[in-house]
């Protein structure tokens, strides 16, 4: 099979813009010489989720990092949910919320004293923090976890609590890169299994360099390697194509190392 099909360039806008939570076009990032991100265009539709594959090294992390404001771009642009990135980037970012792979906790405060910390930062209303509050944690299974320190949890309550701070403010978008890292077999089922449930109400982006991650949660993967995107296509449309990922991924990362 000529995997060649599958490589994808730029991307044109059309008309139907208002589908896309999430535009970015051209994303590149150099440091001096070294090209992070080459000319990527990503696009997420409202309700989809969105896996971003690839191995270590492709450029999958600090693309998340454009994407969310924590880092600049060299060149591109990036609009949430149809506001530009770069322009109003305090607009932009209260449509987003965000899972770096570090989650980031503070150890010594308690879950309840995090998130409301956490919905302060994201200009909550006052009087909606407590509701906020306990949804955000019945949501992420932590109702009984409130008073409890978030150094004495388990890493994959950690990981609970980290999703929990990226959804407080009831965000468009939720960015989570590397969310099952570190756990064990029933930890990644229960991260999966919130996936799913957080789809129902806004858009995902999901980072990983897990194959079976991208399988059983995501509706389209792009796959990038040395800081391209060697690879969009539904997850629906390889299946009645009986194109296996983990052959894909294969082809397309091998390919392009012996290409240098």
């Amino acid at each position: 099979m000529d995997w060649n099909v599958f490589h994808v360039g730029g991307i044109t806008m059309n008309d139907q813009t208002e589908r896309f939570t999430l535009s970015a076009e051209h994303l590149r990032r150099h440091y001096g010489r070294h090209k992070a991100v080459n000319d990527i265009t990503l696009q997420l539709k409202k309700g989809e989720v969105l896996g971003l594959l690839g191995p270590n090294g492709a450029g999958k992390t600090t693309t998340l990092r454009m994407i969310t404001g924590n880092l600049a771009p060299s060149a591109g642009s990036i609009k949430i949910c149809g506001t530009d990135l770069l322009d109003n980037p305090r607009r932009a970012k209260a449509h987003l919320g965000y899972l770096p792979e570090m989650p980031p906790l503070y150890l010594d405060m308690t879950v309840d004293e995090y998130l409301q910390f956490v919905a302060r930062l994201h200009h909550v209303e006052k009087q909606r923090i407590s509701l906020m509050l306990e949804n955000s944690k019945k949501r992420c299974g932590l109702s009984d976890r409130g008073k409890q320190l978030i150094g004495t949890l388990s890493k994959g309550l950690q990981q609970r609590v980290g999703i929990a701070q990226a959804i407080i403010h009831e965000p468009d978008i939720i960015i989570l890169d590397e969310p099952t890292v570190g756990l064990d077999p029933n930890q990644m089922r229960e991260i999966r299994g919130l996936i799913h449930d957080l789809r129902k109400s806004c858009s995902i982006i999901l980072s990983t360099h897990l194959l079976s991650e991208v399988e059983s949660v995501c509706d389209r993967v792009y796959i990038m390697h040395e800081g391209q995107i060697v690879l969009n296509k539904t997850l629906l449309d390889l299946k009645q194509g009986e194109v296996d990922l983990e052959t894909v991924f294969s082809q397309l990362t091998q390919r392009a190392q012996k290409t240098h």
